[in-house]
Parts: structure tokens; C-alpha cells; sequence
């Protein structure tokens, strides 16, 4: 049984504010998570996926074409009971400075956070509970390498502790997932109104505070280039949740 039946009272954060040069050869209207699979924003699968372990306070950081994100969901019809907040940034903050702009909307003492061009098929709640046993200061979702060697790569002791970051290499070790459970406190390690990353300037620092690897089993799905957009559009995952949408 999980141990987080307020799991309705936890902010979600989905950071949705980068650039996505990457991806402009094939989307150029609208922000990368706005690239549409099977007529549905990416950023609408994602949420739609998140919602359905209880979550229902999204805070959507915004940067890079923001707007198109704002009216999206200023106009779409949605549930009730789901939340959406818009946090916007005036220039570019990094993931880390996103998450600080936000600070003001964010009300729990736990809040998830996450990439908004990314979905990893994971159990929300036991990540939860995991971050909660371990007393993590921050707890980061963690995947298996894949093909593609671009992504950053995690190493952890037997307990699960973080060791070590090495961003974008070739080294052996787990890939961040780009899900992240933080103690709100954190956000006082992060500098008001300036680019800050997660990856380079947060995470490395803070590795004696007590970081812990969530391991998932899930493969990563981002949309971050042009063949991984088109990968997932044929990924059955993404199509169930497509569907389940629509019922």
C-alpha cells in the first residue's frame, strides 16, 4: 500500500521553457512540448499521464514561445478538479532558475518536478514513497542508458545515494529520467532571477545533502529530436494514453 494519500496536495512543476533548436527542422510554430502526437500536444499526454496517480496541481514554467502554451490551455476544456498554474519567465533561467521563478505558486513541502519533453513510464506514488523512506533532500528518477549516448549518466551506491553526475558522456551508469521529488527547501540553494541548471550548477553541489537514485525499469520517451519525435508517435505507450484520454 502506498504511504501518500494526499498525493492530490503535491505540486507538479513540468518545466517547459527551452529552446528546442533541435527540433525546429520538423516543429517551428509552437514550443517543443506543444509538438503534437496523434493531434494531442505532448504537454496534454504528459499531464494526462501524471494526473492518473492523483495529482492535480500542474505549475507549467514557461519561456520560449510561452504564450502558445498559455492559450492553449486557456481555451482548452478540461476536468475540474485539475489546476493549472502558468509560471512565466522573461528570459531564459535554465531548469534550476525555471523552478525558483516558480517558487511563489509552489505550496507543498514535496513537489515533483519534471521535464515538459519527456514521459517515463514509471510508478508516480512508489516514487513517492521512495523519496519519503530515503529523507532525500532531492530524489531523481533513473532509467537505463539507451542507444543514443547523449544523455546525462547517474551513478549510486547500494543504498541508492547519488555518487556521481557525468553529463552527456559515454560512461557506464543509469540516465536521468528528468523526474525529479524535491523538499521545497531546496529552492533556497537556487538564486533569485538568474540561469541556474539542475544538472551542472544544483545537483553536483549538493551531493553530501543526500540525493537518491530512483531506479524505474521504464524507458525514457523525450521528442527532443527529430527521430525520437518520430519514434514517439509510433510508441504504443503514448497511443494508450492517447486513449484513455478519450473515454
Amino acid at each position: 500500500m502506498h504511504k501518500n494519500p494526499k498525493v492530490e496536495n503535491i505540486d507538479v512543476v513540468i518545466l517547459c521553457g527551452g529552446l528546442g533548436k533541435r527540433l525546429r527542422s520538423m516543429v517551428t510554430d509552437r514550443p517543443k512540448p506543444m509538438a503534437e502526437i496523434h493531434d494531442h500536444p505532448f504537454l496534454d499526454i504528459l499531464m494526462q499521464y501524471i494526473s492518473g496517480f492523483g495529482f492535480r496541481r500542474f505549475i507549467l514554467c514557461t519561456g520560449y514561445m510561452g504564450n502558445k502554451i498559455k492559450n492553449h490551455y486557456k481555451n482548452k476544456k478540461r476536468n475540474n478538479d485539475v489546476q493549472l498554474i502558468v509560471s512565466e519567465e522573461k528570459e531564459p533561467l535554465g531548469t534550476g532558475g525555471a523552478i525558483k521563478n516558480a517558487e511563489p505558486f509552489i505550496s507543498s513541502n514535496i513537489f515533483l518536478a519534471m521535464n515538459g519533453d519527456s514521459i517515463c513510464k514509471m510508478d508516480m506514488l512508489d516514487f513517492l514513497d521512495f523519496h519519503k523512506t530515503k529523507q532525500a533532500t532531492a530524489s531523481i528518477a533513473l532509467a537505463a542508458p539507451e542507444t543514443e549516448k547523449d544523455y546525462g549518466v547517474v551513478t549510486i551506491d547500494s543504498n541508492n545515494r547519488i555518487t556521481s553526475f557525468s553529463e552527456k558522456t559515454r560512461d557506464t551508469g543509469f540516465i536521468n529520467a528528468g523526474v525529479y521529488l524535491f523538499n521545497k527547501d531546496i529552492l533556497k540553494l537556487i538564486p533569485d532571477n538568474k540561469y541556474h541548471s539542475l544538472e551542472y550548477n544544483l545537483f553536483p553541489n549538493i551531493l553530501d545533502a543526500g540525493i537518491y537514485g530512483y531506479v524505474t525499469g521504464g524507458e525514457v520517451l523525450d521528442i527532443g529530436t527529430p527521430g525520437r519525435y518520430e519514434r514517439a508517435k509510433n510508441n504504443d505507450f503514448l497511443k494508450r494514453i492517447i486513449a484513455r484520454s478519450r473515454q
